[in-house]
């Protein structure tokens, strides 16, 4: 076959060689579970990460997919099981007299924590420190929490046990919202004690990291610039996003990609009062949605909404970069714009208006004519296209 089968994630385009480690924190459900891109300290030869860490997300992208476990865990190991992050697994962090912007990434329904590495990657390169949450409301296809064994005379060494959580659809007795918007709760408390773990370890504070990764996580000790936060997140995420910064007052802007807002109650609307910027896809959003955005707008007018043509709701996840053609056309995960060309559409974007809102010294303001939907590729607003649900 001649074509292409997959592209490959691409490096950052900043200035930072970028690094990154997996923490997690706490030994039950309550804690938290993230993957951090850091601008590190290059090295002569280092390990690039696996793009889907364990057999286990094989088998709930499965779950979540409705598919077989039996055959599709296999089939989607052999198609990703060889894609890497193009970045330094555990590369000593770089410090900085400037101190880096933190920002806190909230995932998609069914993702999980390396699914969205482009976008974190590209923002890392230019200066940012970034978390990838693994979220715990069962909204993820898979994740896990360790729980510490006490110490038996026979093992004097400390056991840790995994305890896995699967992806739970919504039960046939319920409705949907009454399930979805719990969640959407859940997953915004754990932005929230996101920036209160960087907030400790910043401030100090000595953070036992359960994975026992080479990371020393006390190297981010006064390296984090605590007044320049903002939360981002992809579709279930973006709401998510939306949420965080109602609840955290730390939080000064949100950027939505392809916001699912079907889970954010109606009451929250008056209550953004910072502000949103909604990056879309061609294909995903429907009337109501862009309706609920709109609303948001009307409060706070920094917030703006922009479309990128050409782009299907994967065109902001990895997927886009790694399906195969077979995976491609069955599940739609790249659109008609070059993958590339909208991971950069979709970062300019993004860093101009954190430049903006973060009060940011640097020449990411190059990119402003994209707040506005001016450029190759976007438009402003949404033009709704009527057959998407």
């Amino acid at each position: 076959m001649g074509v292409t089968q997959s592209l490959g994630l691409p490096h950052g385009k900043g200035l930072f060689p970028v690094g990154c480690t997996d923490v997690m924190v706490g030994q039950n459900q309550k804690g938290l579970f993230f993957r951090l891109f850091y601008p590190c300290i290059p090295q002569d030869r280092t390990e690039q990460p696996s793009w889907i860490p364990r057999y286990e997300y094989y088998c709930g992208l499965a779950d979540y997919m409705n598919m077989n476990r039996k055959w599709c865990a296999p089939v989607l190991s052999v198609t990703f099981g060889s894609c890497r992050v193009p970045v330094s697994w555990d590369a000593p962090f770089k410090p900085s007299s400037h101190k880096y912007p933190l920002i806190i990434f909230s995932h998609g329904l069914g993702a999980f924590r390396t699914v969205y590495s482009a976008i974190c990657v590209e923002m890392a390169s230019r200066g940012f420190l970034v978390m990838a949450l693994e979220h715990r409301d069962r909204s993820a296809s898979a994740t896990y929490f360790c729980k510490l064994e006490p110490e038996t005379p026979d093992f004097p060494e400390v056991q840790i046990q995994e305890e896995w959580l699967s992806y739970q659809g919504v039960p046939k007795d319920q409705k949907e919202f009454r399930f979805r918007n719990p969640q959407l709760h859940q997953r915004a408390n754990e932005c929230v004690r996101g920036l209160k773990l960087i907030r400790s370890i910043d401030g100090g504070k000595a953070v036992v990291n359960l994975l026992r990764t080479d990371f020393d996580l006390s190297a981010l000790k006064d390296n984090v610039d605590l007044s320049k936060v903002a939360v981002m997140g992809h579709s279930f995420g973006g709401a998510t996003a939306v949420l965080a910064l109602v609840k955290e007052a730390q939080f000064k802007c949100a950027v939505a990609l392809d916001a699912w807002m079907f889970p954010l109650e109606n009451s929250l609307y008056p209550k953004v009062a910072k502000p949103v910027f909604f990056v879309n896809t061609e294909s995903f959003q429907t009337e109501e949605s862009v309706a609920k955005m709109k609303k948001i707008s009307s409060t706070s007018k920094e917030t703006k909404i922009i479309t990128i043509l050409g782009t299907v709701h994967q065109s902001q996840s990895d997927f886009t970069f790694l399906a195969g053609n077979l995976v491609n056309r069955v599940f739609r995960t790249r659109g008609t714009i070059d993958p590339y060309e909208g991971l950069d559409i979709t970062s300019q974007a993004a860093l101009a208006f954190l430049q903006k809102h973060l009060q940011l010294k640097e020449d990411f303001d190059q990119w402003d004519s994209l707040l506005e939907g001016i450029g190759e590729s976007v438009v402003p607003d949404s033009p709704v296209n009527k057959s998407s649900l």
